[in-house]
């Protein structure tokens, strides 16, 4: 049996092409958020008020809980937490 190869991992476990670009996007939101918020230094308070959100908010972020964050939240957060967003668009091959 021949193993498959994926560019990602959700290309492996989405079902269509569409919904692993968006879960690709997420989870890359995701991690640029999570990095920039751990080099703040600050407390889980601080940063969640920063942020604009919870602390249990925060606490899901930073353990990677992706099924509670659509793509429209993790763009606010993004900018919240002082990232420029751009989008690469690009031929599928």
């Amino acid at each position: 049996m021949e193993g498959q190869s994926f560019a990602n991992v959700w290309d492996a476990i989405e079902d269509t092409p569409a919904e692993a670009a968006i879960m690709t996007i997420r989870s890359r939101l995701m991690m640029a958020v999570e990095c920039r918020v751990r080099s703040w230094a600050l407390t889980p308070a601080e940063a969640a008020r920063r942020l604009g959100i919870t602390q249990a908010q925060l606490n899901d972020l930073l353990r990677g809980r992706i099924a509670k964050f659509d793509t429209d939240t993790l763009i606010k957060l993004a900018t919240q937490a002082g990232l420029a967003l751009r989008l690469d668009i690009t031929e599928a091959v």
